[in-house]
């Protein structure tokens, strides 16, 4: 008898399964919002789909009255521009910071402490500080993600970088490498794929970070827009803009994991990754 932990299922059983959980949060949403528009037709905690439609045609396909502008590409266009620009930001300096401190101990004594100190202070209680400091614009968005998520990536990067094998770096010594060959031609081959891995991981929170910051203080933006139109309990507008969001999010991971699947297969061949 098969064990269960030794089943696999095929290619179309993967499928089947991974889309049964939507298909059943899909069936309890209609059974719930119709016994809710029955009791009563105005309500708007659960629209009807027929609501979902017209809020995205509104959205994406009208121009606005007042500015002219599709509001939805609009607002996708500002989230997009701030989210690459701090979770770039931070693959850089993570990258960088997180391979000297693992890599160079007086680097490592020296900052480790103080990464390990800043990533345990909650983001959103700096947001304030970021305001003043950085002003109301673009910047202080950009920062919040940055702060959020950079302090993780290198601490992450310099587990990864410590827990190289020390054969590989006292052979590529023995052979005469510098210290830049070796990270260079050693370590960082390794550790790109530990870099998309953390940037993957960390990215439903510098959506979180952004969505916070637009809410407080933007003009434009996804976050921006789901809190403007929650005075008037838009569930219509509101359920569209969260799934328009996951929906960004799932292809950002999913276009990383394949630039990773790309450059560094052996890192995936390695762990017998297929899905993950």
């Amino acid at each position: 008898m098969t064990k269960v932990i030794n089943r696999h299922p095929t290619r179309y059983g993967q499928l089947v399964l991974g889309l049964l959980p939507f298909i059943i949060l899909v069936m309890l949403y209609i059974t719930a919002s119709d016994a809710r528009l029955a009791a009563n037709s105005a309500d708007k905690l659960l629209p009807a789909f027929g609501s979902f439609v017209d809020a995205i045609d509104r959205m994406a396909f009208t121009p606005s009255r007042r500015t002219g502008e599709y509001l939805l590409w609009v607002d996708t266009l500002a989230s997009l521009t701030r989210l690459l620009m701090g979770v770039g930001i931070s693959a850089l300096v993570g990258l960088s910071v997180g391979i000297a401190t693992g890599m160079v101990p007086l680097v490592r004594s020296t900052f480790s402490p103080v990464v390990t100190a800043v990533s345990l202070i909650p983001p959103m209680a700096v947001l304030p500080i970021l305001f003043i400091t950085f002003g109301l614009g673009e910047l202080s968005k950009v920062v919040l993600i940055v702060v959020g998520i950079c302090p993780i990536i290198i601490r992450d990067i310099q587990l990864r970088v410590q827990s190289l094998p020390d054969e590989q770096l006292i052979k590529a010594q023995t052979l005469g490498g510098s210290s830049w060959q070796i990270i260079l031609r050693v370590v960082l081959p390794q550790i790109i794929p530990k870099l998309i891995d953390a940037v993957r991981l960390t990215l439903g929170s510098a959506w979180l970070f952004l969505i916070a910051a637009e809410a407080i203080v933007a003009t434009e933006g996804l976050g921006y827009r789901i809190f403007l139109v929650r005075r008037y309990l838009s569930m219509d507008v509101i359920l569209p803009y969260v799934l328009w969001i996951t929906l960004l999010a799932f292809c950002m991971d999913w276009l990383l994991k394949s630039l990773s699947k790309r450059i560094s297969p052996w890192h995936h061949q390695a762990q017998g990754d297929d899905n993950g």
